[in-house]
């Protein structure tokens, strides 16, 4: 039987991610940001139903415990910063457990970094300078719009997501040939018809930062009101040419509403038959220490994609699980 060892990227894509990492790192030690480390292994794991952790068995003096591999590196960056490391940045291996395809690996690369004193704002300014770097070989200068989640929202599909029934959105869903059946999920009615109506058309005359989204999708992210009136997520992402590529929080640093949020995930995971997940007790008890900041994780290989212009996330990097 003929194995095939080769990698799916060819030479240049390893050598475009190699000057990457290097342009990366330069432009935080420009701006004095510390790079860190942390554990690849916690144990404790994310809540979110629509996350799935890769689980993993280690032990600690002597005793076998169930341990996770991570998600993002979110919950130990947040003790940094709670211990006084001021502006920080990582560039780590992260897992989530059964994703794979054209943009998806189980195993995949993020930069994530956090900017005590930062409003989004003041974020969407710096990733405009990072994609100014990273992306002038390709594009020259980019100057990204910014556009609301709801606004989007009702471009395509004429619906306010805020505000639209249950009955409204799988309606919707059917008028566009998205057959489903959700029952009463209506976050999830929500989520198909962005993926697939929304989302595919964004970023392609410029960057897009989208902005505050449905107060359901605020994770660990703060909650404002938006000028309509209306209660949002203080978030934003970023997309080019139709792919989500960073993901931004002004965050969440009262302990309380993240516990209770913590929770409810886990009582959702249980009535959808999901693991329930240990709550981390160490990033809350770090929170009420934590300095008032945003925080974004941005993914590498899809900007890798972008940035050399693949269409598949195997044509950047060397082994995607089904040959590592």
């Amino acid at each position: 039987m003929s194995i095939d060892y080769q990698p799916t990227c060819d030479l240049n894509a390893l050598r475009a991610r190699a000057n990457m990492y290097t342009q990366l790192r330069l432009f935080f030690a420009e701006r004095d940001v510390l790079e860190v480390e942390t554990p690849v292994l916690s144990q404790a794991g994310v809540t979110d139903v629509y996350l799935a952790s890769v689980q993993t068995k280690r032990h600690l003096q002597g005793k076998a415990r169930t341990h996770y591999l991570q998600t993002s590196p979110e919950f130990s960056m947040k003790r940094l910063l709670a211990s006084g490391s001021g502006p920080i940045y990582q560039i780590c291996k992260v897992f989530r457990d059964d994703e794979h395809g054209r943009k998806h690996n189980s195993e995949f690369t993020m930069l994530e970094w956090y900017r005590p004193g930062f409003s989004l704002k003041d974020l969407m300014l710096e990733v405009t300078d990072l994609l100014n770097v990273v992306l002038k070989q390709r594009f020259g200068e980019v100057r990204p719009t910014v556009l609301s989640y709801k606004h989007a929202f009702m471009d395509r599909l004429d619906l306010n997501p805020l505000q639209a029934s249950l009955q409204e959105l799988k309606d919707a869903a059917r008028r566009v040939g998205l057959n489903l059946d959700l029952g009463d999920d209506r976050l999830g009615y929500i989520d198909l018809l962005f993926s697939h109506m929304v989302e595919p058309s964004l970023g392609f005359d410029t960057p897009v930062f989208l902005t505050d989204f449905p107060p359901e999708l605020a994770s660990l992210a703060k909650t404002r009101i938006d000028e309509d009136g209306e209660l949002v997520a203080a978030r934003f992402e970023l997309y080019i040419e139709g792919l989500e590529l960073a993901n931004a929080y002004d965050e969440l640093i009262d302990a309380e509403v993240l516990r209770s949020r913590f929770e409810a995930d886990n009582r959702e995971r249980e009535k959808l038959g999901l693991h329930v997940m240990p709550i981390d007790e160490h990033l809350l008890a770090a929170l009420p220490h934590m300095p008032e900041c945003s925080g974004i994780a941005l993914g590498i290989d899809r900007l890798l994609m972008i940035a050399t212009e693949k269409m598949r996330l195997e044509q950047v990097i060397s082994f995607p699980a089904d040959r590592a």
